[in-house]
């Protein structure tokens, strides 16, 4: 199957070229005219996407990224969902909120109190409101923009602990979902401390749910719980979302969004998810687009990359085509798989010269702003050296002597775009909206593509 997938890659390069042409983010010419026609009959079908992007939590700290700044940079505009980073899930198995460093944050989901140049609306945050933090800029921006739709995402990297235990039996799931819909759908928040929570104060906040449960069945952060039967009780938990959203959704007339975040290794996939009955229970699932290599490997590789290379020194070939092409296999639905995008790049110093630096040997990670061999496209978008793109792959690449970081820049992700519209698929997801430069360079050119 991979290797077939291999062969095809040029000529679905030059489709995906020419559909990115189109919507403005290429200059070259894309190649032969019949290639050209097909895509514009493709770029002509009228159909809504998923434009997805992850809002974090603990941006708003060092970063000093607000959901204002959605708004201000022209972001908002240019989205159908937001993601909310992260939910956390308790030891007993209950979606919760607390003060308490590693295990929750309220003071930035709903009691940090705003100034009125900080606020989407240019009003600043009294100090006893029942509602304030990121879950009232959330509601304001939703105000302003009203085809926004904000999920809680649950779990992630560092939360996904406990999801095996609260999957594990009709009662342990019951009570985790209610324990969820509680808290962020019908907006009941603990007051801890601050005079902002009490019962409903979050209702309408967020529209649903979204599952990234790091990994069902396979190893994901150290110290996760991890059961053979997380596969089936993945299924089982999905099943018991949407049956009590559903239920809550008939008292208010609403249908509350439940999405899953799924890996991209074929392993990992195997290991957790029944593919075939998942997508009964979710509007779409977003598919991981990244970390397909890191300076956890010593050696340069794409982190991202549409297609892999012949040449891939990797065996298992990473891609982004990989992982669409093993959930399609599985039975997933196209048309409901979003795919994933990166905002950020991954870097390695002390790389010799030698192939531009790809597939070559490192000393260990380039320096990142936030972390060690990790930065944000809006920082190196300007760093120095010389840019490569290999456009047969979807890759792009910046090496400046000894540091070669592996990114996405606006044609890479326009043809990310593009490919989700050859493909047939649901739309694209973005980690994370914080890491796009002032103007939203990189949502803007997946706009374009979208519409």
């Amino acid at each position: 199957m991979h290797t077939s997938t291999r062969r095809t890659t040029a000529g679905i390069a030059v489709a995906l070229l020419a559909l990115s042409a189109a919507a403005g983010t290429a200059q070259a010419s894309p190649g032969p005219a019949s290639a050209v026609r097909t895509s514009a009959a493709v770029a002509s079908n009228t159909r809504d996407y998923a434009q997805v992007g992850y809002f974090i939590q603990w941006g708003i700290y060092g970063r000093n990224f607000l959901v204002k700044n959605l708004d201000t940079s022209g972001i908002a505009a240019k989205l159908t969902h937001i993601n909310y980073a992260f939910g956390n899930v308790s030891a007993d198995g209950r979606c919760f909120e607390a003060n308490i460093p590693g295990q929750g944050d309220a003071w930035a989901d709903y009691q940090t109190r705003f100034g009125a140049e900080q606020t989407v609306s240019g009003v600043a945050d009294e100090f006893s409101q029942p509602l304030a933090g990121n879950f009232n800029q959330l509601r304001q921006l939703k105000a302003k923009y009203p085809q926004l739709r904000v999920h809680m995402s649950l779990g992630g990297w560092t939360w996904s602990k406990y999801f095996s235990d609260a999957a594990l039996t009709d009662e342990s799931r019951s009570a985790f979902v209610s324990s969820c819909i509680d808290l962020f759908i019908k907006g009941d928040l603990p007051v801890l401390g601050e005079p902002q929570g009490g019962p409903g104060v979050a209702a309408g906040v967020f529209d649903g749910f979204d599952l990234d449960w790091e990994w069902p069945g396979s190893e994901g952060n150290a110290g996760n719980i991890i059961r053979p039967a997380d596969k089936h009780n993945f299924t089982l938990l999905l099943a018991e979302f949407r049956r009590q959203l559903d239920a809550y959704g008939a008292q208010t007339g609403k249908h509350y969004g439940l999405t899953a975040f799924l890996p991209a290794a074929p392993s990992k996939i195997d290991a957790g998810f029944e593919v075939d009955r998942i997508f009964d229970y979710l509007d779409y699932a977003t598919v991981q687009g990244y970390d397909f290599h890191g300076t956890w490997e010593t050696t340069t590789n794409h982190q991202s990359q549409l297609f892999s290379p012949r040449r891939d020194p990797d065996p298992a070939g990473f891609s982004l085509d990989l992982a669409v092409q093993t959930l399609r296999d599985r039975g997933a639905p196209a048309q409901k798989i979003v795919i994933g995008i990166p905002y950020y790049g991954r870097g390695w110093t002390g790389v010799p010269s030698t192939n531009r630096g790809l597939y070559q040997p490192s000393t260990g990670p380039a320096a990142g702003t936030w972390e060690a061999g990790v930065d944000d496209y809006k920082v190196l978008k300007t760093k120095p050296g010389v840019r490569f793109r290999d456009l047969v792959h979807g890759a792009y690449w910046l090496y400046d002597g000894t540091n070669w970081w592996s990114y996405d820049d606006p044609l890479t992700v326009a043809r990310k775009a593009a490919y989700v519209k050859v493909r047939g698929l649901g739309g694209t997801m973005v980690w994370s909206l914080d890491s796009d430069d002032a103007t939203g360079s990189l949502t803007s050119a997946i706009h374009k593509v979208l519409g």
